[in-house]
């Protein structure tokens, strides 16, 4: 158990040291005229445990291998994952983005929502989909909120055991894992790569909520909205850091919505304090103003760790997306094209 009192103290020590460096994050870059997501039909899945994924599935203009799988989770049940496998591929291994979609959305949905193949074939990428079991939850929703999960258990050990089976299956550069989301699926994409920091090379968090805060479906709805209370945020970092002992440090993207309703943009401010935090960060931030965003930048040097993207008048929904699909909208920045730029930065040594 933590000692809460001698940990308190020592949190309130670190906050005066960097509360300058994530206080502007609270400050919304300007307006801009807002863009309403269209709901999306539903796509058809393959079979579970097809090889070749049905072509009604498959994203479209994207030119290569479009395949779909299964494992089973702790209790038998049969997670499916789809898996694009690029025609641009380099010569030594192909670098693995593993994403995460959000509640009412399924994972044929999120590739076409967000583009991400298309993205990922001109830069020689793969990229996993795994989908979460109506059976564990009735919106497809990840429990990034349940305890368990949040310290590598749960629907993170069948995620694992999908990435594992895609690195036998194929020829993936290990040091270029990377792993991302949105929402529910932001939340537990942060869990996989704190608790499993020597697998990923860098994580990038859309629309996401707070790490390691609310554990239970209440408290989840309170974190969406609020945050973490006093200093639940920071709490759950140095835990975190004291569960992992030589933590490496996480390099992160966020993207957060300046009007998302959905998942408020305090958790962006608070994932940016975790953030500098994990990886150790004391330099302000290098502040880029653009038309209809802001970008916040922290260096260990010369190397960029940390970029956290503010949009303004974004709702719940991916920056750059396709907005024929629900949870999307066509106004940029581009969150797939700038994810992926963020990821070629990092590997894992």
């Amino acid at each position: 158990m933590v000692k809460t009192g001698k940990l308190l103290r020592s949190l309130i020590r670190a906050g005066t040291r960097t509360a300058k460096l994530f206080a502007a994050a609270a400050t919304p870059p300007p307006p801009r005229k807002p863009r309403k997501p269209r709901a999306a039909p539903a796509s058809p899945a393959p079979p579970a445990g097809a090889r070749v994924a049905s072509a009604a599935s498959a994203p479209v203009a994207a030119p290569g291998k479009w395949l779909s799988g299964h494992v089973p989770n702790a209790t038998g049940q049969r997670m499916s994952y789809w898996l694009y496998l690029p025609n641009n591929r380099p010569e030594k291994g192909m670098p693995l983005v593993v994403m995460l979609h959000g509640c009412q959305q399924t994972a044929t949905q999120f590739a076409q929502g967000t583009r991400m193949n298309l993205h990922a074939e001109k830069m020689g990428c793969a990229v996993l989909y795994p989908q979460q079991l109506v059976s564990s939850h009735p919106h497809r929703c990840w429990k990034w909120y349940d305890r368990a999960t949040q310290e590598g258990g749960g629907d993170a050990l069948t995620i694992i055991g999908i990435i594992q089976r895609v690195l036998t299956q194929y020829d993936i550069d290990r040091s270029r894992i990377y792993v991302a989301g949105i929402s529910a699926g932001a939340g537990m994409a942060n869990i996989l790569a704190l608790n499993y920091p020597q697998l990923f090379a860098a994580v990038g968090l859309h629309s996401g909520p707070v790490f390691g805060t609310g554990h239970n479906s209440l408290g989840a709805l309170s974190v969406m909205k609020n945050g973490a209370l006093g200093m639940g945020a920071d709490i759950a970092a140095h835990v975190l850091l004291q569960r992992h002992g030589q933590f490496p440090g996480m390099p992160a993207i966020l993207f957060q919505g300046e009007s998302d309703n959905v998942v408020k943009s305090i958790n962006q401010v608070q994932l940016t304090r975790q953030s500098l935090l994990l990886n150790r960060l004391s330099e302000p931030a290098r502040v880029t103003q653009k038309r209809h965003y802001r970008l916040l930048d922290y260096y260990d040097g010369r190397k960029l760790l940390l970029r956290v993207a503010q949009v303004g008048k974004l709702e719940h929904a991916w920056s750059g997306g396709d907005p024929a699909f629900k949870f999307n909208d066509r106004a940029g920045p581009n969150a797939s094209k700038m994810m992926l730029a963020f990821f070629a930065r990092h590997r894992r040594v």
